[in-house]
């Protein structure tokens, strides 16, 4: 059984499971519209759009917190989710970082453990990127994931691109 919420650790980020008491550390950074402005869903800075975002999150059961190792603070967040996996796969997804935490060591050491502790469970792992996110199809190619052909449509309210499915396998991944 898959487990959607554990608590990682890592050398720059502590995950652990995201609670309802997270929105307004998280929002905080969310509120920056540049955090958002290759996403598909580039108004998510805005409170009720956020809200949404974070509501689903919750309700989701694999929404994760990120914690900056060496101060504390919330960096942001990601997620596990079935919703886009085929059997033997789980999404890693709806990630988002305050931008104080891009160019650092927080989302390579955060998806390093999310992917380790999904391979305990899965074959392989999917990413969900929006076809202009270049900035987050560039992240999800350094970690060794490859572009598949699948594609979806957008979340409703997402800017008019599809979604490309990234792929990275078990046996391919590198701790």
């Amino acid at each position: 059984m898959f487990d959607y919420q554990p608590v990682l650790r890592g050398e720059a980020v502590i995950l652990r499971p995201a609670v309802a008491g997270d929105r307004d550390a998280l929002f905080a950074l969310a509120s920056d519209p540049r955090v958002w402005a290759l996403h598909p869903r580039s108004d998510r800075y805005q409170e009720s759009v956020f809200q949404a975002y974070f509501d689903d999150g919750l309700a989701s059961g694999g929404a994760l917190v990120a914690l900056c190792r060496t101060t504390g603070a919330v960096a942001g967040w990601s997620r596990y989710s079935a919703d886009f996996a085929r059997p033997g796969e789980i999404e890693i997804g709806w990630t988002f970082l305050g931008r104080d935490y891009w160019g650092g060591k927080i989302n390579a050491d955060m998806k390093r453990l999310m992917l380790t502790h999904a391979f305990r469970f899965v074959d392989q792992v999917i990413f969900r990127v929006g076809e202009r996110n270049l900035r987050s199809r560039r992240a999800v190619e350094k970690l060794g994931a490859t572009l598949t052909d699948r594609t979806d449509s957008p979340d409703a309210g997402a800017a008019g691109s599809v979604n490309l499915y990234y792929a990275i396998r078990r046996e391919t991944f590198e701790v």
